[in-house]
């Protein structure tokens, strides 16, 4: 099985054949963390409601939490109007982030200055 041809038709993918998908925490709205997804990695989410993504480092898919057990429970999956995201709901069990923070965006908060 592949993807939907309807919904692979939206995609707007990088010159990898990437789209980047946001991970936000569905009851929440706290945003967990920024992943990549292909054609494939997308399928596999929308098929067993796990999170499903490409590692670029890596060169492989990984399934969020099939080695650390901190897994994400896919609740809703959306497009944005330009096709060229996907935004996750989930339900997190654990941390999102590879360091063990809750979120990626926990550590390096950046000064804003309003004009």
């Amino acid at each position: 099985m592949s993807l939907d041809p309807a919904i692979a038709a939206r995609l707007k993918r990088t010159g990898d054949g990437l789209v980047p998908a946001i991970v936000q925490q569905y009851d929440t709205g706290e945003v967990l963390m920024l992943a990549w997804m292909d054609d494939e990695a997308l399928h596999r989410t929308l098929t067993t409601g796990r999170a499903t993504y490409w590692s670029r480092s890596r060169g492989a898919y990984w399934v969020k939490g099939d080695t650390s057990g901190h897994v994400q429970h896919v609740k809703s999956a959306a497009l944005d109007c330009d096709g060229d995201t996907i935004l996750l709901k989930v339900d997190q069990v654990g941390a999102a982030c590879h360091t063990g923070d809750r979120t990626c965006f926990d550590a390096d908060r950046l000064a804003v200055t309003p004009e």
